[in-house]
């Protein structure tokens, strides 16, 4: 069984990206050390972060204990989510079929999920010019996604399984967080009550409510949706 000795580097931001990997870290019992990223007043853009992130985007991760025992920078969260549960042997299936049904559902979240439901949150809340067209748009993209995820979720119930590949996985810690902001994705969720109840087993998972729980200083703590500065330096970029 592999163990970790010294302590796993986590670049980190408050959002559904950065939690993903924090709540997996919970799950896995690692040592790990938060270096917060301000994205809001542009740290993702100094050079020591662009070493380890070219994408400007948190979450990143240095494993010093990497492959042969040497340091390796990760980024992109469905990497990270990849490279912890292989190099662990958890929440990553045990047979090639499992892991083919994980990386479906995983790469659903960063593909689409995720994507859309930043462009709803983005068109409804942020934009300074509210474009009918645009919020029904990404409204609409979002309303499909979350019946897909309740589908799929009501097939695996019907199986005996409780989560959205069968057993507990990193598909589940990759949904999970962004599902969490529904109401202001336009969702009622009692529309959709298989995804309502998967919600809720997943956030009751001691591991998940320890990394909810985890708190920056408020001087690392922005409003994307009030704070122009913020504004300034998170949207528009060419």
């Amino acid at each position: 069984m592999t163990t970790q000795t010294l302590p796993i580097d986590l670049y980190y931001a408050a959002t559904p990206n950065g939690r993903k990997i924090t709540i997996i870290l919970e799950e896995l019992a690692l040592p790990y050390a938060i270096y917060p990223i301000n994205i809001g007043r542009g740290d993702q853009f100094k050079p020591d972060f662009l070493a380890i992130s070219p994408n400007n985007k948190i979450p990143a991760i240095v494993d010093p204990e990497g492959p042969e025992g040497k340091p390796v920078s990760i980024f992109e969260s469905g990497a990270i989510l990849k490279y912890l549960a292989e190099k662990f042997g958890k929440f990553y299936g045990t047979s090639w079929s499992e892991r083919i049904k994980i990386d479906e559902w995983l790469f659903w979240q960063v593909g689409g999920f995720g994507p859309m439901l930043g462009q709803n949150n983005h068109f409804s809340r942020y934009a300074p010019e509210k474009i009918p067209y645009a919020i029904k748009r990404y409204q609409d993209e979002s309303h499909r996604l979350y019946r897909v995820l309740d589908t799929q979720l009501k097939k695996q119930a019907e199986l005996g399984n409780d989560y959205v590949a069968g057993d507990y996985s990193i598909a589940d810690i990759a949904i999970f967080d962004w599902s969490r902001g529904s109401d202001n994705h336009g969702i009622d969720i009692t529309e959709f009550p298989s995804f309502a109840a998967w919600r809720q087993r997943v956030t009751d998972r001691p591991a998940v409510q320890r990394a909810l729980g985890i708190t920056l200083e408020q001087s690392q703590q922005i409003s994307a949706a009030t704070d122009k500065e913020a504004q300034k330096i998170l949207f528009n970029q060419r």
